[in-house]
């Protein structure tokens, strides 16, 4: 007996389904502010161990295979001692949708793809719904490109050690969005140590692309409530995505 896709989706874990459902919402400048509830208890934790800066010219410049070999050579930071291999990225390397994480997992960590986990099955829900997949529009990275032993969070000094890596990404895919995933990729990307509350529902900017900051699909997996505020997340993102596109055609 075949099963429907969302008979599927719901064997999984995944549902509720993400649907599109009308009207799309208003961008936050134009409605009164709302108040802010305060965000997931997630810490961007302050260096424990001394890491190295990689310095910007050893990075800018590089083409795609050559970041990736530098990458994976890479030992900027002490988490490159306990990886497996380092994770750069995932999907379409001329992508109009960039989704930032925090760093690989145990299973990315052996897989060599980031997002392989039931994070993993979240966030290609997430896509899906939009009509969107990791080789279909989509790039996806992350603020560090090894595993932070016991999957913690990145202390700040690793992602700024990791961080000319993720920029020059940027630089070589040329988004139209970006979207991070979490507080870690929030400070990583726009050097904002800000709450994750305080900055949904904003069109914010990385360099004059817009950026929209949303919740990690880890924590989405441990607060199912939440996935209808992500949800919202996303179709900002959807619309300030449709108007980049529509101001690169002009």
């Amino acid at each position: 007996m075949s099963l429907s896709r969302e008979q599927i989706l719901h064997e999984m874990g995944l549902g509720p389904i993400w649907r599109v459902r009308e009207p799309l919402p208003v961008l936050a400048t134009d409605v009164p502010s709302a108040p802010v509830i305060p965000s997931p208890p997630v810490e961007v934790r302050p260096a424990t161990q001394q890491c190295q800066t990689l310095p910007s010219a050893t990075v800018d410049g590089l083409n795609w295979p050559d970041l990736s070999q530098q990458v994976a050579d890479c030992r900027a930071c002490v988490l490159c001692q306990q990886r497996k291999q380092a994770v750069l990225g995932v999907g379409d390397r001329q992508a109009d949708w960039l989704f930032v994480g925090e760093g690989p997992g145990a299973e990315e960590d052996v897989k060599g793809e980031p997002f392989v986990g039931q994070a993993g099955k979240l966030l290609d829900n997430m896509l899906a719904a939009l009509d969107l997949g990791r080789d279909r529009k989509v790039y996806i990275a992350n603020a560090v490109k090894c595993r932070p032993p016991g999957n913690r969070t990145p202390e700040a000094a690793e992602m700024t050690a990791c961080r000319p890596y993720l920029e020059r990404q940027i630089a070589l895919i040329k988004p139209k969005i970006i979207v991070l995933l979490g507080k870690a990729a929030m400070y990583s990307v726009l050097h904002d140590d800000s709450t994750l509350a305080s900055k949904r529902g904003q069109r914010l900017s990385y360099q004059g692309i817009p950026v929209v900051v949303t919740y990690h699909p880890s924590y989405l997996l441990r607060n199912l409530p939440d996935k209808a505020k992500a949800w919202e997340d996303l179709l900002l993102a959807r619309r300030l995505w449709r108007e980049s596109s529509k101001t690169a055609q002009t």
